[in-house]
């Protein structure tokens, strides 16, 4: 199993945007529709899962409305707007349910207030 790999987080200010992509290869490029996120000390947790073959995409409640989940070939997008220190974790893709060997070293948000 290839793991993905996560880019786009960066240091933003409450309120700012950031961009997030994951890409994927293989076989895995068609089951990599999930965002999660891990803050410290709490369990990952999932943030949006994009849709499948037309389905409903789900967010979080926290991010609805903010976050919007996406995907062109190969690579996942979060694009994440209107930030809130709340939101400031280590962001991963995978598929859902979570497939145990394609966790990615993820990409850290951090949001100041």
């Amino acid at each position: 199993q290839v793991q993905p790999v996560e880019s786009g987080g960066g240091l933003v200010q409450a309120g700012g945007s950031l961009r997030l992509a994951c890409i994927t290869s293989g076989p895995f490029q068609m089951s990599a529709t999930t965002w999660f996120r891990r803050t410290a000390g709490k369990e990952r947790e999932i943030v949006a899962v994009l849709g499948w073959l037309g389905g409903p995409t789900y967010y979080v409640d926290s991010v609805k409305g903010r976050f919007t989940v996406s995907k062109v070939n190969n690579t996942l997008y979060l694009q994440m707007n209107n930030l809130k220190p709340e939101d400031t974790a280590v962001y991963y893709c995978n598929s859902n349910p979570p497939h145990p060997d394609s966790w990615g070293q993820g990409t850290q948000v951090t949001v100041s207030s």
